[in-house]
């Protein structure tokens, strides 16, 4: 199974003439032809390298468990481009796509895979995991910043969220400079949500399963929401842009598992790399001054 898109996971942004032509492939339920574009601004570091071997094998593992089997990363090319620089940590993908198109790319930064972000984002090859359900099935976000708590139909207020089998509290904190204390929130009279800057912090300890796109970061999650534990009230654009279908039914939708049956072997082999760089292409053009082309024969 071919598509052709250029599946580019960049530590820069803008998609460089030598990579135009790739294509990622999937063949008995791995995929082939996925390329990490390196700027060649970053400095060499052989530990940038070996962490993103690292979260792409991890990431495999992952994926294969979260699609029950069915896909894993077979190979990965590493190849420095010239590339345009965007200064932003935060892992994203570009989705111009509607529900269940292709990305455009994925975007990390060196100082996401070579600080240790455990905390705040979870193992790398589980915010890959994260970003590659945006990228190649266009799937959306099921949290909302902006939106982060709604009234439900049964009249109680909660956090943006699946699936709302994820348990946590509400914490709102007033800092002054580096300082912050905690503090008692309050209802908004009008809409009965909570106070702004009150946030949703989900427990640790979680028996829930999903939601990948949600909060991968939570050791429990592995995987995604599916048609019996998708949040369909939740205000965010998973349910906006998708007609409120969950991520695992529009994953499945995809021509990628429409003829392609789970795995029976459970031992995954490791992804392989090559390490690559770009070179300009020379194009000589020679003319003919001397007349002689205009020759009679």
């Amino acid at each position: 199974m071919v598509f052709s898109l250029k599946v580019i996971l960049f530590l820069s942004l803008l998609l460089s003439p030598v990579l135009k032509s790739l294509l990622v492939t999937l063949n008995n339920n791995g995929y082939d032809g996925i390329v990490i574009a390196i700027n060649p601004s970053v400095p060499e570091d052989e530990k940038l390298i070996q962490n993103i071997k690292e979260m792409v094998t991890e990431a495999s593992t992952y994926l294969f468990h979260a699609t029950k089997q069915r896909a894993y990363f077979r190979n990965a090319d590493v190849i420095v481009a010239d590339l345009y620089l965007k200064y932003r940590d935060d892992p994203y993908t570009l989705q111009y796509g509607q529900c269940g198109d292709k990305g455009q790319y994925i975007h990390f930064t060196p100082n996401f895979l070579l600080t240790n972000n455990l905390a705040t984002y979870g193992p790398r090859g589980r915010v890959f995991v994260h970003e590659w359900a945006h990228l190649w099935w266009e799937v959306f976000d099921e949290y909302n910043v902006d939106r982060p708590f709604y009234i439900s139909r049964r009249n109680t207020t909660e956090a943006t969220r699946c699936s709302t089998r994820i348990t946590g509290y509400m914490v709102l904190n007033e800092c002054k400079g580096a300082s912050c204390i905690a503090r008692p929130f309050r209802r908004d009279s009008k809409t009965g949500l909570y106070e702004a800057k009150c946030t949703f912090i989900p427990k640790r300890s979680q028996t829930a399963k999903e939601s990948i796109v949600f909060m991968q970061n939570l050791d429990s999650v592995t995987e995604f929401c599916t048609e019996k534990t998708h949040n369909k009230e939740a205000p965010n654009l998973q349910n906006k842009m998708c007609d409120h279908r969950s991520t695992w039914d529009v994953i499945m939708s995809s021509e990628d598992f429409q003829h392609l049956s789970p795995m029976t072997e459970i031992n995954l082999p490791r992804p392989t790399f090559s390490l690559l760089k770009s070179k300009q292409r020379v194009v000589c053009l020679v003319l003919d001054k001397s007349g002689s082309m205009n020759a009679v024969r």
